[in-house]
């Protein structure tokens, strides 16, 4: 039976959810057949019986599951080939560098795009989104949120500096082949281009290179309709 991987979409069918794609390169990685299943945001609280809030979700026969570290032990533990994780201490070292991208990478990302987010959303999730997000800014609107936001593109290009670092001696954070740190971080990215209209990357940045490599894994995964990540 094929998986069924539960993603949330733009009014476009542009992915918007950076811990989508980590599954989708987790589901790849393993060589696993699935299919998605597109909504919107109003749309997931009615999956699986109400279960869950958040995607991704992956209904699997009679399992279904939430969340992408949940989903990729479930994966490792029910697909055991070409595991995602070589050992614990792998999975806890890719632990703490998700931990630290999203606090450094991706909450910056999302300051930038926030506006950009609500305008590629269904219409019909686009008051949803503003105003659950806007009270997340301390009563914040988007627009002023987002004000001045190629300001901070330096903080942003600063805060990647362990990543390039990684990858000065190796193609991918896990090496001679890429691992789920990687999928982590390309994840951000392939998020960021499918909704951002400003470019986040200098075109001399050399994680455009490292971005190229991840993009063409697996038969070109990330080759879809993206905005500019670097200018």
């Amino acid at each position: 039976m094929t998986i069924r991987l539960h993603e949330l979409v733009t009014g476009d069918n542009r992915a918007l959810s950076p811990f989508v794609w980590r599954i989708k390169y987790a589901l790849a990685h393993k060589g696993l057949a699935y299919e998605t299943a597109p909504v919107g945001f109003l749309g997931i609280p009615r999956l699986c019986g109400g279960k869950f809030r958040t995607v991704p979700i992956i209904e699997d026969g009679a399992a279904s599951v939430c969340d992408s570290w949940a989903i990729a032990d479930y994966l490792d533990k029910t697909y055991p080939e070409r595991p995602l994780f070589s050992s614990p201490q792998e999975r806890a070292m890719v632990k703490f560098f998700d931990g630290w991208f999203g606090l450094e990478v991706m909450n910056r990302m999302f300051g930038i795009c926030v506006l950009d987010i609500h305008n590629h959303a269904r219409a019909e999730d686009r008051p949803y989104f503003r105003e659950s997000r806007e009270k997340r800014l301390g009563g914040k609107t988007l627009e002023e949120f987002v004000d001045g936001r190629e300001q901070r593109l330096p903080e942003l290009r600063h805060a990647l500096r362990p990543m390039r670092a990684a990858l000065a001696t190796a193609p991918f954070l896990g090496g001679e082949q890429p691992n789920y740190a990687d999928y982590i971080a390309l994840g951000g990215f392939l998020w960021a281009g499918a909704i951002c209209t400003l470019p986040m990357l200098e075109k001399s940045d050399p994680l455009n290179d490292w971005i190229k490599r991840g993009f063409d894994l697996y038969g070109g995964i990330g080759h879809v309709p993206l905005y500019p990540l670097a200018a």
